[in-house]
Formats: structure tokens, sequence, C-alpha cells
């Protein structure tokens, strides 16, 4: 399973304040929509709660202790959605071997580390088996910091600009452990007038 972190950064490092994002790119979000569709992604409560709903076409897990059913039942009857407590339990279920159907999914009705789902057949998502070859975390900052020592790439979309108000930023990334892979520039998006890059970085 390779483990992929994808996400938007400005050249300070700012990701985020107040839970949202700080800029709309349209070629962002496209890339970002083509880059996961089809693939498992993670996610942490805060990424989630701004979120609303599952990204379709994904399989959708959300780390959290608070959102598990023994805390809150808000997400037990939410289809589309795993929830797990730990970074590690989530890592481990999203290497679990998928097959289509439908709309059945799963959620973790439990803290503990990947058990079988309660009724003992095979577990069954809506996407494609290609999802448990590449696993994408999408935010949001805490999350980021768990699992970069875990990440084999890097999905880096570097918007040229500093954003000052930010609450939210990315972990400092060791430069000599990454090699580019891939890059594409832009000098502005269409309604974005700063200029950004699409960068792939891959582990040495």
């Amino acid at each position: 399973m390779t483990i992929s972190i994808i996400v938007a950064i400005s050249d300070n490092g700012a990701i985020g304040r107040n839970n949202q994002l700080l800029w709309h790119i349209k070629e962002d979000l496209r890339y970002f929509k083509r880059i996961t569709s089809g693939h498992t992604v993670i996610m942490g409560r805060k990424t989630w709660e701004s979120l609303g709903k599952p990204l379709p076409n994904r399989r959708n897990i959300v780390v959290s202790r608070t959102l598990l059913p023994a805390h809150d039942n808000s997400l037990s009857s939410t289809p589309g959605v795993e929830i797990y407590a730990t970074i590690e339990e989530a890592l481990a279920a999203a290497k679990e071997s998928t097959t289509i159907s439908g709309e059945s999914v799963r959620h973790n009705l439990s803290a503990q580390p990947v058990q079988p789902n309660i009724s003992g057949q095979p577990i069954q998502h809506n996407v494609s088996n290609n999802s448990a070859q590449e696993v994408f975390i999408i935010g949001g900052g805490e999350i980021y910091r768990q699992t970069l020592p875990y990440a084999h790439k890097l999905y880096l979309t570097l918007v040229h600009t500093n954003i000052a108000y930010a609450d939210t930023f990315f972990p400092a990334v060791n430069q000599t452990e990454w090699r580019e892979i891939s890059r594409e520039s832009f000098d502005r998006g269409e309604t974005f007038e700063s200029p950004f890059e699409f960068v792939l970085f891959a582990r040495v």
C-alpha cells in the first residue's frame, strides 16, 4: 500500500484558517478530484466537519475518538464513512482489500484495532480495488503531522503567496528525504491571481 499526502500549501507553510481552506483555486480542486477519485481518503474530524459529507467515488475514513458512536452518534447513520480512533487503525483498515458493492460500507463501531465487521462477511465498499493500492491523507494539520513519517509520496500544490493570518500549517519537510517526480506550473488560475504549482515528490 502506498501512503500519499495531498495538500495545498503557501510559501510560509500555511494550509488553513478556522477549519477552512485559504483559497479557492478551481484548478487545484479539479486536480484533487482527479488524483484521489477511486481511492481511499483519510481525514481528521475537523476536515470531515468542513466537508460535511463523504467525498463521492472514494472510501472515506475519519480519524476521531470523539466521533466514535460511544461519544457521538452523528456519523452512525451516515453512509459512506468509517470512523477509527487512531491513525494507525485507519491505515491498517485502509490496507484491507476492497470489493465493488453498491452502497455497502462499514463503520468501525469500537476503538479496537482493525476487526472484522460485525457480520463477519467480507468488507465491501463502492470504490474500485485500486483504492487499496494508494491511500490519500487529506488533512488536517495534526493528521498530516502524524502521517508524514509513514508517507511514500507528497502531492503538493505550492501556492506562491504568504498567508499571515493562517492558524494551521504543514509540518516541516526534510528535503533530503524526497526527490521530485514531476512539476506543473501556472502563472495564475482561472479566478486566482497568484502563481501555483502541482509538484509530486517521492521518498528517497
